[in-house]
């Protein structure tokens, strides 16, 4: 599933492919624009997002 998000670095929207088949999920991503490191955290209920988060890298 595609989701777009703003960038909590450069503020640009961006977009990732999230694997909808796992419940949970926590990973590091890079973004496409600004290149830093973006924390993506999910949470997935009948195939649809229900929790969000894209946060800097500490």
């Amino acid at each position: 599933m595609e989701h777009f998000f703003a960038c909590p670095y450069c503020g640009e929207t961006i977009s990732m492919v999230l694997d909808t088949s796992v419940s949970r999920q926590t990973y590091i991503e890079d973004c496409e624009v600004c290149c830093r490191p973006i924390q993506i955290q999910y949470a997935v209920e009948d195939e649809a997002v229900v929790e969000f988060e894209a946060l800097r890298q500490a």
